[in-house]
């Protein structure tokens, strides 16, 4: 039986409107980050990636209210082409694992000296 496990990240800009914040160090599969919107500026870009790797876990501009995302990657099989769902054609997809690593969390244009929340769950 798996489980999930919530780490919230708060954050408080810079006078450039800028903040990196990092969770504790994770081990298993992302299942979503959930941004609370406390008073970001509207237009607040993220950029969320594994700080071991630099893979981009989540990468949005423009962001004006509280959102919920559910990153996913696309599949290989072992000679590195995309698995794809044969009827439909589409990319099959898979939660994002990490292992020992922290998530960091780049934030710009999100007015000075403002907040919100980053909450990333694992399971």
């Amino acid at each position: 039986m798996s489980f999930a496990q919530r780490f919230a990240v708060a954050l408080t800009t810079d006078a450039s409107g800028d903040v990196i914040g990092f969770t504790p160090v994770l081990t298993g599969k992302l299942s979503q980050f959930r941004y609370v919107k406390t008073d970001f500026a509207n237009g607040v870009t993220f950029v969320i990636t594994s700080e071991a790797t630099g893979e981009v876990l989540w990468s949005e501009a423009a962001v004006n209210a509280s959102a919920t995302r559910a990153p996913r990657q696309a599949t290989h099989d072992t000679a590195g082409a995309a698995s794809v769902r044969i009827a439909a054609g589409e990319a099959v997809l898979e939660k994002i694992a990490l292992a020992n690593d922290r998530i960091k969390i780049t934030v710009s244009a999100g007015g000075n000296a403002k907040s919100g929340v980053i909450h990333v769950v694992m399971e």
